[in-house]
């Protein structure tokens, strides 16, 4: 089968693992679950807003980085804490530093069957997991067959979670778009993912 492939590339993304709440350090996943791509998917054509979970346009997709660099954040709690009586009473909000191992130079391909949706694709920005994580399209889209895709480790290198369950599945969250439901899946690495270019 034959896919139009659209690539994106970005300075720098983080994409939170589902174990993480706010933890001290952690370091940015290294692969789209189902509910990511679902909501990039989205964000492309708004047109499946309105449609239950599931895949529509994005048949594949492979991402890759040339490093993980760690960076600080500051951050504060929603809640006060409350000290002293009366007129002495005082409120707070300590600062915390998160370190967070971010993505650098993240190149992310996303496959479509037909060139229409390649094309509508390849004319907007997608974010990986947060806003400031804006990934811009090259201007060529690649028509390949499924097997090119999985096996020229020199463009299409990179990590795919394949959304399945099977022998070496692991779960990868909770699927906030379809009622909770657990999400598994199996990673496919083609190449080497750590670029050296890019």
């Amino acid at each position: 089968m034959d896919m139009y492939v659209v690539k994106y590339t970005g300075q720098f993304g983080f994409i939170k693992p589902w174990t993480a709440v706010r933890d001290e350090e952690t370091f940015s996943q290294q692969f789209l679950t189902p509910s990511l791509v679902a909501g990039i998917e989205r964000k492309l054509f708004p047109g499946l807003l309105k449609e239950d979970f599931g895949l529509f346009k994005i048949k594949r997709h492979r991402l890759s980085y040339s490093q993980i660099s760690s960076q600080q954040e500051q951050t504060q709690p929603r809640g006060w804490n409350e000290k002293g009586n009366g007129v002495n009473k005082e409120y707070s909000r300590p600062y915390a530093i998160l370190t967070r191992g971010i993505l650098l130079n993240p190149v992310l391909f996303l496959a479509f069957e037909n060139l229409e949706d390649a094309k509508t694709a390849q004319k907007q920005h997608i974010c990986l997991a947060r806003n400031e994580d804006i990934l811009y399209a090259t201007d060529e889209i690649y028509n390949v067959s499924e097997e090119e895709f999985d096996s020229n480790e020199e463009l299409f290198r990179g990590y795919e979670l394949i959304f399945e369950e099977n022998e070496d599945s692991f779960m990868v969250g909770y699927n906030r778009l379809d009622n909770n439901k657990p999400m598994y899946g199996w990673l496919k690495i083609v190449g080497n993912p750590v670029r050296n270019n890019f």
